[in-house]
């Protein structure tokens, strides 16, 4: 009976040290425009570190992205994971995957607003949730307006947005880039200024560290791997319709599950009416990531994507 009963709490200490170990996330995207933000949701998918409490759409048509979401997960084997949407905004880019966001069978109609999803998760989990934003902060900067108490209860925000040293087209080689405003913070600057202002423990990966090319060697081992989550994936890539994508996105969520694949240091950085990211003196309110190894990242990813 002893012998029973020590075995019965080692294995409850197992679990509980296995549940510990799982982060409490909600994906906060505007996947259906550029590529990568369903490259980072699939990530997320195939990491067992995660616990994806939701998905929240953001900027432009935040329904029609909920509907893509919505496919993209079911086809992934994940339809239980909710997904909200976010208020509409003007949008003039391209909406790529259109066709696959309308052609899904989930049979929702309308999705629970994102904001308040957000808030709600956070109260029943205070200090628990790592809010991963990969798109425009239109959301983010909705619920601090909302109610910011709670919002600083997060346990911290990893965003992929900015640009510090380095700007678009600049991978660590060649003529130099200087830096640019980033298509995340320039679609919602205010929002921006409110996140960097909130107090809320703040990892940003900026493009500096972001410009990770998908080369045709790397999506050609990707894309035959034939599960639904890879075949989800290259209908995504030819709907979107250019050749070698740039995984921005995936990196904030690497950076959720393995810190070390994007080193931070502290600045404090100001984004400006203009929508560029300035360090400047005084106290830190940002972790930064300004440099990463394309070659232990892109291990990474694949050996994640890829699995069976």
């Amino acid at each position: 009976m002893k012998s029973l009963l020590s075995l019965l709490t080692v294995v409850v200490v197992l679990a509980s040290l296995a549940g510990a170990q799982t982060r409490k996330v909600i994906i906060d995207t505007d996947i259906g425009d550029d590529i990568d933000d369903a490259f980072a949701l699939a990530l997320a998918l195939r990491s067992p570190e995660l616990q994806i409490l939701g998905v929240t759409t953001t900027f432009g048509d935040t329904e029609l992205r909920a509907r893509l979401a919505d496919r993209f997960l079911a086809e992934a084997g994940r339809p239980d994971i909710p997904v909200m949407a976010g208020a509409p905004t003007q949008a003039n880019n391209v909406f790529t995957q259109r066709r696959y966001a309308e052609g899904g069978r989930s049979g929702k109609t309308s999705h629970g607003g994102a904001v308040e999803f957000l808030l709600d998760q956070i109260r029943r989990y205070p200090g628990e949730i790592t809010l991963i934003g990969i798109g425009p902060l239109v959301n983010v900067g909705a619920a601090i307006d909302k109610d910011a108490a709670t919002f600083r209860k997060l346990k911290q925000v990893v965003i992929m947005g900015g640009s510090v040293r380095r700007g678009y087209g600049d991978i660590g080689y060649g003529t130099p880039s200087p830096p640019q405003p980033e298509w995340n913070i320039l679609n919602d600057i205010a929002s921006a200024q409110k996140l960097f202002a909130s107090g809320v423990p703040l990892y940003v990966m900026p493009l500096d560290s972001t410009q990770l090319k998908l080369d045709e060697v790397k999506r050609a081992f990707l894309f035959r791997q034939g599960t639904g989550l890879t075949d989800a994936l290259t209908i995504l890539y030819h709907q979107w319709g250019q050749e070698t994508p740039t995984l921005f996105d995936p990196m904030a969520v690497s950076y959720a599950v393995n810190p070390e694949l994007c080193p931070t240091e502290a600045m404090r950085i100001r984004v400006d009416e203009k929508g560029f990211t300035r360090p400047e003196p005084g106290a830190p309110n940002a972790q930064v990531c300004l440099e990463s190894s394309p070659d232990r990242f892109f291990r990474f990813f694949l050996d994640r994507v890829a699995a069976h």
